[in-house]
């Protein structure tokens, strides 16, 4: 979920503090193991060591091999150490920095900024916590003089620790295990019994013969409002036995077996109170 932003608010006008304008730094991709272990460090701790060692060969770039430090048990430094006057020196982030891997060397690929002017900023944000009143503070950490990549460099290590990645990616989330003892599953004992109960009256209900005038009456009243009936409307209607019922609807009604009216009941012409259409047509 985006957090919503106040326009006016970000572009009001800002005080920047621009002390460290002119300090040169560089701007260097890490790869993602890296980055992680960086986040958890304390402001001030000493992540690793750069090491520039000059070519043999003329006009060739020097060999930089940057060497990852084992952060987890390291605990903040007080102050930023100082850079040795040495071609080593020692590399501490800006932020605060997973957990680390084993000691790595990387390799930097430096290449060169060209036209562009790129400059590192810091946010300092206010404490939502605290009760004095604070607003953010912008920095300009240093001026970019050359930007690199760290590409690590394939050892035993490294191939230990792609080793324990994939084998982490690889492992299955949900395994199968053995039960020794039973599970018990629900069961809707009290809904079955009711359904088996509901199926044995369904079963157990008959149809017990009623008088034959009251059913022809039933009869009579129900072709009064329709002229047609299968045999199933009639069932629901005289709540009869089918055979019973058969034998009566013979004594008066006529059954088609010809479309339209395929499959359905009708009274005979002797005891109906209305013409038919075939009736009426020749009329």
């Amino acid at each position: 979920m985006s957090v919503p932003i106040d326009l006016e608010k970000a572009h009001a006008p800002k005080d920047v503090d621009v002390s460290a304008a002119g300090r040169g730094v560089w701007l260097v991709k890490v790869p993602k193991y890296v980055s992680q272990q960086w986040k958890t460090c304390a402001p001030g701790t000493e992540v690793g060591k750069l090491k520039i060692s000059k070519s043999k060969v003329p006009n060739k770039k020097p060999d930089i091999v940057f060497s990852t430090f084992n952060v987890a048990d390291k605990k903040s430094a007080s102050s930023v150490p100082s850079a040795p006057s040495g071609s080593a020196m020692s590399m501490v982030p800006l932020g605060q920095a997973q957990k680390a891997p084993l000691t790595q060397n990387h390799k930097f690929l430096v290449t060169n900024v060209g036209n562009q002017k790129l400059v590192v900023m810091s946010q300092l944000r206010p404490d939502s916590n605290s009760s004095e009143p604070f607003t953010e503070k912008l920095c300009i950490e240093g001026k970019v003089m050359q930007r690199a990549e760290c590409h690590p460099i394939v050892d035993s290590n490294y191939r230990m620790m792609k080793r324990e990645q994939m084998q982490a990616h690889n492992t299955p989330q949900r395994q199968m295990k053995v039960l020794q003892d039973s599970v018990p599953t629900h069961k809707p004992i009290r809904e079955r019994i009711l359904n088996n109960e509901d199926k044995k009256s369904k079963k157990t209900e008959k149809r017990s013969r009623a008088e034959k005038d009251k059913v022809m009456d039933i009869l009579f009243n129900a072709f009064e409002k329709h002229q047609f009936y299968n045999i199933k409307d009639l069932m629901g209607i005289t709540k009869q036995p089918v055979p019973y019922l058969k034998e009566i609807l013979k004594e008066i009604c006529n059954y088609n077996v010809t479309a339209p009216h395929k499959h359905m009941w009708e009274l005979k012409p002797e005891f109906r109170h209305y013409k038919s259409g075939e009736e009426a047509a020749s009329t």
